[in-house]
């Protein structure tokens, strides 16, 4: 009786187990994958006449170091500007004549793409000719994808990015209708990115009733427009080198802190090289393309157009790009949500946060991209957040929608349960972030979180784990970013792929609770240590507090880092509201005086006492803890 209970027990276990992964492989969709990319990926071409073409936009590399090498016999300690611009301008007048745009809107000369169909767009048939990935968008995204649905399932489309959203939006139509053609499947699903993201909500807003997509990712998506365009544009540009070198950081995923070479040095010349010699150029050969002008965040669209526009010249430019501000954006949060409960569609938005625009625009973004832009949410301007006891806009059946750092309310976002904020994530960044590669990959071929609450691990709101960023630190029972009065632990996490962290130091901000972390190892790649929390948080809610990090890492070249991280108490009631802006990072409303330092020199040693001086202050009030 026995063997037959243990035979009848392994059967019931095999049949579970079968069921299980019949069932989780039929989650995967059985439609073929546009990736619609970011801005100027697609190449371009001239055609003339004869049927002679002409390669105008698809910037190789030798091309690029073609330019790199006119340019930098230019450049030395006694650079002549004017030396320089026609240097510059000789190079590029020639190139940038033949992406002329009227004022009309529509291409001065005849521009194609090299490839339009669907067979011609198949990764699998591109990869043929291709081997190294050229002319495919998104390469290591396509790899991950390509492991559920094959190469064969995957296509690129090719866009002219110099013209408006509405018309990029009806090219991605014809492509769609194309796809299904040629994969004899009667819907698709999209991954978009940035340009792409922007392209891809305009279609839904305009096509989604054709009920052809069955899910659309939106990753760092310029729905709104993009920041550094507006500054561009209108003669506002001033970069933040420290923030650009941030930016290659997370794309390398470098664990060596190299942003304080720039903190010690002043690289305004790239402001006066851009300014001075590169804008011009843009303004007098792109400045009727339509992608630009859509570009302009609403807000700032009304006098850039009064700076920039002639109202009779080109008024056929700005009714398209009005159309756009006023008719499609305008009423974009109904055209989503019309493609999620009407057509049936799952939708996923996933945007960059906490980060100024590296151009000069001091709101919050992924460097390129606005957060506003990207998802419609009421955002403070970068380096501000809301007061404690803030109430978001909309109610939202109850569920919260501020950011626990405060910058952000997604309550007036186009999709307010299907949009994840990463603070920290840096514009095309998505990839080196387990998080947000989780998401985006997931929800493309199988709307695996179906919103932001399908699973505890990935909540709305998330810090990103970047391994340039070293660790990662959060309470032990609240959703991430986020105490409360049943948190006993604080768990820190060594984000590094490579070296080995010390955590030397933790302050806490805006209460009275601290960890001891004397004596602890170091921590290698991926490890987490937990610390008991010794105090009582605050019994009140909506309020927010910090934890400073201060740790070593083992083998890098800049040993001592920093990061701090912000979390919303919910222990109480909410503290009252007074309706006024405090500054990110700082609860009690104090400036941080260090960033007000304007010689960089002097800001980089300041910046090195205060990690010196948070790790004494430290080891006295823990030297004597028993």
């Amino acid at each position: 009786m026995k063997k037959v209970i243990s035979v009848l027990l392994t059967l019931v276990l095999l049949f579970t187990i079968c069921v299980f992964e019949t069932s989780a492989e039929d989650e995967i969709t059985d439609y073929p994958i546009i990736i619609v990319p970011g801005y100027s990926a697609s190449m371009l071409k001239y055609v003339d006449e004869n049927g002679n073409e002409q390669n105008v936009w698809g910037i190789s590399g030798e091309m690029i170091l073609e330019l790199l090498e006119n340019q930098l016999k230019h450049i030395g300690k006694d650079t002549n500007k004017e030396e320089l611009a026609d240097a510059v301008e000789a190079d590029l007048t020639d190139w940038l004549e033949m992406l002329k745009v009227k004022d009309d809107g529509t291409s001065l000369y005849p521009i194609e793409n090299y490839f339009t169909t669907a067979e011609e767009c198949c990764s699998a048939n591109l990869m043929k000719v291709y081997t190294n990935g050229e002319v495919r968008h998104e390469v290591e995204i396509q790899a991950l994808l390509a492991e559920y649905v094959g190469y064969e399932n995957i296509f690129n489309f090719m866009n002219d990015f110099r013209l408006g959203a509405e018309d990029c939006a009806g090219r991605l139509d014809k492509f769609i209708q194309s796809v299904k053609e040629y994969t004899g499947k009667d819907k698709v699903n999209i991954y978009s990115l940035s340009h792409g993201g922007q392209v891809t909500a305009t279609y839904l807003s305009l096509y989604g009733y054709k009920q052809d997509v069955d899910n659309a990712v939106m990753v760092v998506p310029a729905i709104g427009g993009a920041g550094i365009a507006y500054d561009m544009l209108t003669e506002r540009l001033s970069f933040r080198e420290e923030d650009i070198l941030t930016f290659i950081q997370h794309g390398f995923m470098w664990e060596d802190d190299y942003d304080w070479l720039l903190k010690a040095q002043k690289l305004g010349f790239l402001d006066d090289l851009v300014n001075d010699v590169l804008i011009p150029l843009i303004r007098e050969y792109l400045g009727n393309w339509g992608s630009l002008w859509d570009f302009i965040p609403t807000e700032y669209y009304e006098d850039a157009k009064k700076q920039l526009l002639d109202p009779e010249k080109q008024a056929g430019l700005i009714e398209i790009s009005d159309r756009f501000h006023y008719e499609i954006l305008a009423n974009m949060s109904q055209s989503l949500r019309d493609c999620q409960e009407k057509y049936g569609m799952n939708l996923t938005i996933v945007a960059g946060a906490d980060i100024p625009i590296i151009t000069g625009l001091n709101e919050s973004s992924d460097a390129i991209i606005t957060l506003n832009s990207s998802t419609g949410a009421t955002c403070t301007p970068y380096g501000e957040r809301f007061a404690d006891g803030y109430t978001q806009v909309n109610p939202c059946d109850g569920k919260n929608k501020v950011a626990p750092n405060m910058t952000c309310d997604l309550s007036t976002a186009y999709l307010p349960d299907d949009t994840w904020v990463v603070s920290g994530l840096y514009h095309g960044m998505v990839n080196m972030d387990d998080f947000t590669r989780e998401i985006v990959i997931k929800n493309t071929v199988m709307d695996k979180y179906n919103d932001v609450y399908t699973s505890p691990d990935y909540p709305q709101f998330h810090a990103t784990s970047n391994p340039s960023h070293a660790v990662f630190a959060e309470f032990d029972n609240s959703v991430e970013g986020f105490a409360d009065k049943n948190d006993t632990k604080f768990i820190i996490k060594n984000v590094c792929r490579e070296d080995s962290v010390k955590i030397l130091a933790v302050s806490f901000g805006g209460c009275d609770i601290k960890v001891n972390v004397n004596g602890a190892d170091y921590l290698k790649p991926g490890e987490s240590a937990e610390f008991e929390i010794e105090g009582t948080l605050p019994e009140v809610g909506k309020k927010l507090i910090t934890a400073t990090v201060t740790y070593i890492s083992k083998g890098s070249v800049t040993p001592f880092g920093q990061r701090t991280f912000s979390y919303t108490l919910n222990n109480g009631e909410a503290v009252e509201y007074v309706g006024e802006n405090a500054l990110l990072n700082t609860p009690q409303g104090e400036k941080n005086v260090i960033e007000s330092i304007v010689n960089p020199t002097v800001k980089t040693l300041a910046q090195f006492i205060r990690i010196f001086i948070d790790i004494f202050a430290y080891w006295i009030q823990t030297a004597f803890v028993q």
